[in-house]
């Protein structure tokens, strides 16, 4: 392609990309949206396309600066896809942990919390910042530190494809590869403020400096006695890991603990070996893991965790196969399935999990002509994620959630590698066709995985679960209910606890007494609440009933009205021992009289 036709096609690419972010900034979220992708005007989507669509064809057949240039439309436009809710302008997004999250960062910015007392304060710390120093809502500052978290996975994977190979085609796969977020399944990975999920994105980061201290040896790179530079980026990277989560820093641990494995048997089998020429990691594994076991042995959260999981292991009701049981019922009843499921949310995992699959045992037949260093790494990381498969199995036994974060850890692991299993997938087929006919098929494969990854990144009722928007009014019905109730009264929510909403308002360090979400929240019984029986529905007792558009939204369109009906909300409304106290387009609460 000419030179010219090429700075024309990227002036087009990037021009769409802008035009897509205009578009998306000057059509504001007005109101809840259960689906960001719908909310989002169509201009956006097509012009997004169009980015994309530039940035995939050029990066799998241009070279250099071209190439670099690819790269950076893609990032860019899919930096602009997960930045929507601020773009948008987006009170906040994410319940559950998010609020919890957002809790914090608060306590931290009226000084009732210190950074250092949390397990993991680095992304409050960061949205405290942008909340001192930019004078924006603590809201947006945790918004902000989502998306700085996230830029490292699209930077640094790509550069340690280069570290890994060197090979452009790989580097460029890689970088697509990328672009599909992969480690979030929306299970238990979130794009949204949900710090074990934002510390996956830093992991692509220590990575780079794994493979930077072990090819990169030459002298004049040495600090005084004799470290490494790239021995200190590693620890200062997995420093930083550690204080976004430290369960991805536990699964570092065990990738560089893999990798001395290896380097120990090698070692002592074989006298010529390009492994031998590497430094080992005795001492990187050594001193992170006890890091590690320092920073998180004296912390209470993470001893309840660990006896959780153990817990878990042995209990029958516990566990993946009860987990998956219960979501099969369910998909059943509203006329879904787990099959199609997975093919919504997992499919581009599961064929780029079986594309490395098969290049890692060409590999380890010798049928792949990779030269010996790369070939060298490549075993490294494969073989790491063999103890790292094993967790995911006690996890999946212990704690289910817990191995679907695993599973995002091993997706950047795949991620990598999967960079250098398409290039030589391409190389191969270019044997049978022709090159250019290679890059097309790749093009239009990637591209067909980068389209389902990127429409499943954000929760949407496609995958039965939809978005988490949280709207100013939502906030504000909130703030006034908790601050105006009777701190005696418990609130109950429809499906969801409605204490989250008083961590994220008030802090999670605020005195326990403040309002009734922190006496004794929970839901309502849907059966009773279904029978009539609001009385009873809630322990017998006196609760404040709330209902949100997010819990009409799951309830009655994505559920089908599986555990409550519109038939019970609207009778609801007129029963007598009902009284609606706070009102407004996102919120209700309501006064219940129980049966004591």
């Amino acid at each position: 392609m000419k030179q010219s036709t090429l700075n024309v096609t990227f002036a087009v690419g990037f021009l769409a990309a802008a035009v897509g972010l205009l578009v998306a900034r000057a059509n504001p979220a007005t109101s809840y949206e259960s689906s960001i992708y719908t909310g989002t005007p169509t201009a956006t989507w097509v012009a997004f396309a169009i980015a994309l669509a530039i940035a995939v064809s050029t990066v799998l057949i241009c070279r250099g600066r071209e190439q670099a240039l690819g790269i950076g439309l893609g990032a860019t436009t899919v930096t602009g896809i997960v930045s929507l809710p601020v773009i948008r302008n987006y009170r906040f997004s994410g319940m559950g942990d998010a609020l919890t999250h957002l809790g914090w960062a608060r306590d931290i910015t009226r000084g009732e919390l210190a950074p250092h007392e949390l397990f993991y304060p680095a992304a409050h710390s960061i949205g405290s910042v942008f909340h001192y120093v930019g004078g924006i809502p603590i809201e947006r500052g945790l918004l902000f530190t989502m998306i700085i978290l996230f830029v490292p996975f699209l930077i640094f994977i790509p550069l340690v494809v280069r570290e890994l190979t060197g090979a452009s085609l790989a580097i460029g796969a890689g970088a697509i590869v990328s672009w599909m977020i992969l480690p979030i399944n929306n299970i238990a990975t979130h794009m949204g403020v949900h710090t074990n999920s934002n510390a996956l994105f830093l992991v692509p980061v220590v990575i780079f400096a794994v493979l930077a201290y072990l090819r990169r040896r030459a002298a004049i790179e040495r600090l005084p006695l004799g470290l490494s530079p790239f021995s200190l980026l590693l620890f200062l990277s997995g420093v930083g890991l550690l204080l976004v989560h430290p369960q991805q820093m536990v699964n570092i641990v065990i990738l560089i603990g893999a990798i001395s494995v290896v380097q120990f048997v090698v070692r002592r089998r074989y006298d010529d070996h390009p492994i031998l020429d590497h430094p080992t990691m005795y001492a990187h594994t050594v001193v992170l893991g006890v890091v590690f076991t320092l920073w998180a042995a004296s912390n209470e959260r993470f001893r309840g965790a660990l006896v959780g999981l153990v817990t878990g292991i042995f209990a029958e009701d516990i566990g993946g196969g009860a987990e998956v049981d219960q979501r099969d019922s369910s998909l059943a009843e509203i006329g879904g399935s787990l099959g199609e499921l997975f093919v919504t949310m997992f499919l581009d995992l599961a064929l780029i999990s079986l594309v490395v699959g098969l290049f890692i045992l060409l590999v380890w037949l010798g049928r792949t002509g990779l030269d010996p260093e790369t070939k060298a790494i490549v075993n490294y990381l494969s073989l790491s994620l063999v103890p790292l498969t094993g967790l995911f199995a006690v996890y999946f036994l212990g704690t289910p959630v817990m191995s679907f974060r695993q599973l995002g850890f091993i997706a950047v692991i795949l991620t990598i590698l999967a960079g250098v299993a398409i290039a030589r997938a391409v190389g191969g087929l270019s044997n049978y066709i022709t090159r250019p006919g290679g890059n097309a098929v790749a093009a239009v494969g990637l591209g067909a995985c980068l389209v389902l990854g990127l429409m499943t990144v954000f929760a949407s009722p496609m995958i039965y679960d939809p978005g988490q928007h949280i709207t100013d009014q939502k906030f504000s019905g909130y703030e006034t209910g908790l601050a105006h109730a009777d701190d005696d009264i418990p609130h109950a929510g429809m499906g969801y606890d409605p204490y989250r909403y008083d961590h994220g308002l008030n802090g999670v360090e605020a005195d326990e007494a403040l309002s009734g979400a922190t006496v004794a929240t929970g839901d309502v019984d849907p059966e009773e609440f279904e029978a009539g029986n609001y009385d009873t529905a809630y322990h017998d007792r006196d609760y404040y009933f709330i209902m949100t558009q997010y819990d009409i939204t799951r309830e009655i369109e994505v559920y089908q009205e599986l555990y409550h009906s519109e038939a019970s909300l609207e009778e609801f409304e007129t029963s007598p021992g009902t009284n609606k106290v706070i009102s407004n387009d996102e919120f209700r609460m309501y006064a219940v009289a129980g049966a004591e």
